[in-house]
């Protein structure tokens, strides 16, 4: 068969060109044989299991504390009201300082009131005097009721008159005695030591008896008013009738918790107190039951009407499992863990939360002493059945083991649409949200 020069010249190009494709293919089939020879089959090594904090379970007795809402009030709150009528001279005070008992405060017009103890006085003199004339009557008239000169009836009418004058002096006299404490009242005064409040009425103003002209509130110590709902009383009965909670004795009708009060900026206010009283009766209106606690406050740095988060501690759970609280993870099925079996692969584990001790989360139903439960890592290690290499877990350290030192910029971790819980005490009561540390 003979071949064209110019078909000769196509079979040489399509040649050369089959040649350029095969060879990098034949290339890469090079490598690849290079790399098995190293690393194993096909592929680059096999990434090591990564590092998770776990922490072994274990039944203990967990403190307890429950958390509510609250606001402060003086210990004594007292209005100061005018006593008499009359003309509001001058305030004796500085509105908003600390007085004592018994501090002038203000100052009203007496003048009326002293010409009123002076007609008083008068009226006494008067009484007197009728009571020393009908004295003397009775005195003539005894000789002569024993020498029966005079009927009975004179003699007994005498005496009458000077029984009645008697009376009648009496009546002045306290009449009279009215009067100087009227003006005594016009003066007011501080009925309790504590802090002023600003005054209803100003200098030249009338007032009359009952007018409110300030108020004074006691605010050491300081109370700390807060309410329980039915719910949480009920939850919390059935819990120390079954010997699961134990509670402060009581003392004066309330519980001896431990108080303690956070402040609006998120701040613990540095001292102690305690309750004082809890209701017995609930409270239509709210549909809760009012309790109270005494707070010591020397410095003056509470003041009457701030909201705060009253916290009570004392309480505790019986062999309780707790885990941290940046174990729990919040899933589609709700609350869960992963635990890390004994061939240290995950296993998710749903649970059942009951409040938080220390931190830590009060774990109910799912776990049993001994689990092993992924405290940190879940950015890196969030796949049911994946291998990991546990490390001990070290609370209060700022990520697992392994992480970078403190101050070491770090990457801001990728969504796996896992995400904290909302801290809830087991009151029930919500606390601020839980932010898991960053992995």
């Amino acid at each position: 068969m003979l071949i064209s020069p110019v078909s000769l010249r196509t079979i040489s190009t399509n040649s050369a060109r089959t040649a350029l494709t095969v060879l990098p293919l034949v290339l890469l089939a090079a490598c690849g044989k290079g790399a098995d020879t190293k690393g194993g089959a096909g592929g680059p090594p096999a990434m090591p299991p990564p590092q998770v904090s776990v922490v072994t379970v274990q039944a203990k007795d967990a403190p307890l504390t429950y958390e509510y809402t609250g606001q402060t009030a003086g210990s004594r709150e007292t209005e100061v009201r005018a006593r008499v009528s009359g003309i509001l001279q001058k305030r004796l005070y500085v509105e908003g300082s600390t007085v004592k008992a018994g501090a002038a405060l203000f100052q009203i017009d007496p003048a009326n009131l002293q010409t009123q103890v002076a007609s008083t006085e008068a009226n006494v003199a008067v009484a007197d005097a009728k009571v020393n004339q009908v004295k003397r009557d009775l005195a003539r008239l005894q000789p002569l009721i024993a020498e029966k000169a005079i009927s009975q009836k004179e003699f007994d009418d005498a005496r009458s008159a000077v029984e009645s004058a008697e009376a009648t002096a009496k009546l002045v006299r306290a009449q009279a005695a009215e009067a100087k404490l009227n003006v005594g009242y016009t003066r007011v005064v501080a009925p309790i030591s504590g802090v002023t409040g600003t005054a209803a009425k100003a200098d030249g103003s009338l007032v009359n008896s009952t007018d409110m002209l300030t108020t004074i509130v006691q605010v050491n110590p300081m109370y700390a008013n807060f309410s329980v709902s039915e719910g949480d009383l009920l939850k919390l009965n059935k819990q120390i009738a079954s010997g699961e909670v134990a509670v402060p004795d009581k003392r004066n009708g309330s519980n001896d918790f431990k108080v303690t009060i956070k402040l609006a900026d998120g701040s613990t206010y540095p001292l102690t107190g305690k309750m004082t009283f809890a209701s017995e009766k609930l409270n239509a209106t709210t549909g809760s039951f009012d309790a109270r606690a005494e707070i010591p406050n020397p410095t003056g740095s509470l003041r009457p009407g701030q909201f705060i988060r009253v916290v009570l501690a004392g309480a505790n759970r019986s062999q309780s499992i707790t885990v941290p609280q940046r174990a729990i993870i919040d899933s589609p099925m709700g609350k869960m863990v992963f635990k890390v079996m004994p061939d240290d692969t995950l296993a998710p584990q749903p649970v059942e939360l009951d409040g938080w001790s220390n931190g830590d989360w009060i774990v109910t139903k799912g776990l049993k002493a001994g689990d092993r439960v992924m405290a940190d890592g879940v950015i890196k290690a969030h796949v049911p059945g994946m291998k990991v290499t546990p490390v001990p877990f070290i609370a209060g350290a700022a990520g697992m083991a392994g992480a970078p030192p403190a101050g070491a910029p770090t990457a801001a971790p990728a969504k796996s649409g896992v995400s904290a819980p909302p801290a809830t005490p087991a009151d029930g009561k919500s606390a601020p949200a839980a932010t898991p540390a960053k992995q």
